[in-house]
């Protein structure tokens, strides 16, 4: 069965990878308008990139008030820039957040409208040119055709999908990631777990996505725990850089599944970030849907050296669940309840969230069939 592959246009990959992208950067536009945080201000890892734009003679204009995970009214703000400074093109510096923020101001700039008339829908015109510099090693997002905002009036995160949302280059430069602190290192790197666990397990995985989830798992088992405890470590950092951008090409080409989908919600109502809802759900979610395709976890559980390869697949299933675990309380993974969550406020948004969850279309995309009394019995062990 044939299969689309889709990738960015232009990847920088490694040590030294934005000074080796400088003559791609000459050719982008004119004026850029670079999306980031205070965070990455204050770090210094803005003035890497506008050092280097400086070199080539390039204008830009900073727009860095990316201050959590994106909404509606930070995407507005960022467009309203873009246009009043006439950019023609975006460089995000800066976590999945950031890269998401640019991919949906860049949408708006060439389509118009408001952001949420677009959930759901068919998104066709060409943005201006689109560059992705990740902080972090975990969302993918430099490698996606998906942005996720939050949509401030209903409590929803919407995620839109097009191949125009894909950036045009991708520069994963290990420098930029050093200064990210243990807590970010770990909710990020175990998104990057989860893309590559779902991708493979998903029902619409194919072989080139396999090769790239299966490579990425395995980098990430063996040095997100050293980038944890020793976040200066440059070859575990690059390793990573390089797994999160493999895991987010295998989802992009895959899907991601039930864990998503049940994650957005938490994150929408409860304001807990991304990569940690991932993270919190992923023992119970796995737990829940692996008979429905234990040949495809058990084959992942021999790949990243869970099980022995004599292992049968419900054994090696088994033993990859316990050692996303075993990874999960060694990068300090809080509960629900450790994080402050009220269970009884959680319970009382539970069937919105697994209604929220499912309209998502991720859990779909999972080997088992799921319903809502699924979803919810899974977000109720969560308190178990």
């Amino acid at each position: 069965m044939a299969f689309q592959f889709i990738m960015p246009g232009q990847v920088f990959m490694g040590k030294n990878a934005l000074q080796a992208s400088t003559s791609t950067l000459a050719r982008l536009g004119s004026k850029a308008l670079i999306v980031t945080d205070p965070a990455m201000v204050q770090l210094g890892n803005t003035k890497l990139l506008t050092e280097v734009l400086d070199t080539i003679s390039k204008s830009y204009v900073i727009f860095s008030d990316i201050t959590g995970e994106p909404t509606d009214s930070m995407v507005e703000k960022g467009l309203k820039i873009f246009e009043e400074e006439k950019c023609d093109f975006l460089i995000a510096v800066g976590g999945g957040s950031t890269i998401d923020s640019m991919k949906a101001i860049a949408m708006l700039a060439a389509n118009g409208g408001n952001i949420d008339e677009y959930m759901g829908k068919s998104i066709e015109k060409e943005t201006a040119p689109m560059v992705a510099i990740p902080t972090t090693a975990g969302t993918g997002s430099e490698a996606t055709q998906v942005t996720v905002i939050t949509n401030t009036k209903k409590d929803i995160k919407m995620m839109l999908r097009s191949s125009v949302l894909m950036p045009d280059v991708a520069i994963a430069d290990p420098a930029f990631t050093m200064t990210a602190p243990p807590k970010i290192t770990a909710s990020t790197g175990l998104d990057a777990l989860t893309h590559a666990i779902e991708a493979y397990t998903s029902k619409r995985a194919n072989k080139l996505s396999d090769s790239y989830a299966l490579s990425a798992a395995k980098r990430i088992f063996k040095n997100l725990p050293v980038c944890f405890h020793d976040g200066s470590n440059g070859e575990a950092r690059e390793e990573m850089a390089l797994a999160a951008f493999e895991a987010g090409v295998a989802f992009n080409n895959s899907s991601v599944t039930v864990v998503h989908g049940m994650s957005r919600p938490i994150g929408a109502l409860f304001h807990v970030p991304h990569g940690m809802a991932n993270a919190m759900l992923l023992k119970e979610c796995l737990s829940y849907v692996a008979d429905g395709t234990f040949e495809r976890f058990g084959q992942l559980g021999r790949e990243v050296g869970a099980a022995h390869h004599d292992d049968d697949d419900v054994t090696a299933t088994r033993k990859l669940i316990e050692k996303v675990d075993w990874l999960c309380r060694e990068l300090q993974v809080p509960t629900l309840k450790e994080y402050g969550i009220d269970q009884t406020v959680f319970e009382r948004h539970m069937e919105k969230m697994a209604e929220d969850a499912l309209m998502s279309g991720s859990p779909s995309n999972t080997r088992k069939p799921l319903g809502k009394e699924d979803i919810m019995k899974m977000y109720k062990n969560l308190w178990k």
